[in-house]
């Protein structure tokens, strides 16, 4: 089954708010999220599997998958539901061998060099950005924009029509319509769901943005 990138939201210890990771996953979930994401750069590796396990826990009710970002041992280790990769993480076609062929694999791309060059075959989607500025990650390139992300989305569907890819980096309810007009299936989202004031408000009213934005697009 395509893996549903409407809502894509990342769990993050160090953008988490007052919540703790299983309940954050909960909340976003009960709101709309497609997709959960646990991204952990500092926590000890017996500690980010028992947080995966128990946000798997959390999510199974809602028939969410949960990914793990870089981290396949933590994966594996967890029965999550896949990875998330980026350039200088573990190649595709490790983590493909090692999860196997039911598990979903997305992988980051930043520039059309690297959408023509990712394997297509051995990867479930991909997240192309940073679009916008963000206080979510330490940015080392400027954000490619509206423009660039139409640029990248052209490639992967030139390639393979209906490539799965979603839009990352600095989307909020405000700006991600824009995104999903330029070609993106769904949009990854970290602050705008986990630092609002109620996480299933604020996952409502993102996926309601999406929904409509898609349908637009559909309809041209």
């Amino acid at each position: 089954m395509p893996v549903d990138l409407r809502l894509y939201a990342i769990v993050d210890p160090e953008h988490a708010g007052e919540h703790t990771l299983p309940d954050l996953a909960k909340l976003v979930a009960a709101g709309g999220a497609t997709l959960v994401q646990l991204r952990d750069k500092r926590s000890d590796t017996r500690v980010m599997v028992d947080t995966a396990r128990a946000v798997k826990a959390v999510l199974a009710p809602f028939g969410v998958p949960l990914l793990v970002n870089d981290r396949v041992d933590v994966a594996l280790a967890a029965e999550a539901d896949g990875v998330h990769v980026g350039q200088t993480d573990m190649a595709p076609e490790d983590a493909r061998r090692l999860l196997g062929p039911k598990a979903i694999i997305g992988l980051s791309i930043n520039t059309e060099a690297l959408a023509e060059a990712a394997p297509i075959d051995l990867i479930d989607y991909v997240g192309i950005g940073g679009v916008y500025a963000t206080i979510s990650k330490d940015q080392k390139k400027p954000p490619i924009g509206v423009d660039g992300l139409r640029r990248i989305v052209s490639v992967f569907q030139r390639r393979k029509s209906n490539f799965p890819s979603c839009a990352i980096a600095g989307i909020n309810a405000a700006n991600a319509g824009a995104t999903i007009t330029a070609g993106a299936d769904g949009v990854s989202v970290i602050s705008a769901l986990s630092l609002a004031a109620d996480p299933t408000v604020a996952a409502k009213t993102m996926r309601a943005v999406v929904d409509q934005a898609l349908t637009a697009r559909n309809r041209q």
